[in-house]
């Protein structure tokens, strides 16, 4: 029976560690559960590179890999380099093409160079970038997921998920979005499996969703 578990790895979101999975459950008979996080990027390195070195902290093979908003990028990236049995991105882009039109902007005019990365410790300026307005009213509880605040690690994600290049993205890609996400607004967003009253952050306050609805998502042929 042993062999039958299936592997689920989960990569968080920008600057944040895997405590934003603290709440999902998956049936243990059935599923086991690894946190992947976020490592320092080496000097220049590319989002492909850098997602190779984070596939060596896979360890078993015909995994599900499931990425929430830039970890929705990356797991799409690692998906390049490994074999997996589903792949799966919640909150997150599958193309360029569902980039909100100032993501855009800021790659055409590099204005993502001007936000201020050193400020990072200061998490009423990071949450606002990373999750939107509304959170700062709940900063208490969201210093527990912004941990990643390195300022190299913050301007190398900043640009890659601002300068994500991908045009063509996976057709066996399961892609879920909440309705109403500030960040990367829905109406950009195609083939999608829709959470009513989602939004960026659903993944910590919809966990009850992804505990009931995960399970037979993966399972899905």
């Amino acid at each position: 029976m042993h062999n039958d578990i299936i592997h689920v790895y989960l990569m968080p979101g920008m600057a944040a560690s895997s405590k934003i999975f603290e709440h999902i459950k998956l049936p243990e008979d059935q599923f086991k559960i690894h946190l992947l996080e976020w490592i320092i990027p080496l000097d220049h390195e590319s989002v492909s590179d850098y997602a190779l070195r984070i596939s060596k902290h896979i360890e078993h093979e015909d995994i599900v890999l499931i990425g929430v908003s830039f970890g929705g990028v990356l797991v799409q990236e690692i998906s390049k380099h490994i074999s997996v049995k589903k792949l799966i991105i919640i909150s997150s882009v599958k193309s360029v093409n569902e980039l909100p039109r100032r993501m855009t902007l800021a790659k055409a005019t590099k204005a993502y160079r001007l936000i201020p990365t050193k400020l990072a410790s200061n998490i009423d300026i990071f949450a606002k970038y990373a999750f939107g307005e509304n959170v700062t009213k709940r900063l208490e509880l969201y210093k527990t997921y912004l941990s990643v605040n390195n300022p190299k690690y913050l301007n190398w994600a900043i640009k890659n998920m601002v300068c994500w290049n991908q045009k063509v993205c996976n057709p066996d890609i399961v892609h879920i979005h909440g309705d109403n996400d500030p960040v990367f607004p829905i109406k950009y967003i195609q083939n999608c499996i829709t959470v009513k009253g989602g939004t960026h952050i659903m993944i910590i306050n919809k966990y009850k969703w992804f505990n009931e609805n995960l399970p037979k998502i993966i399972l899905d042929k």
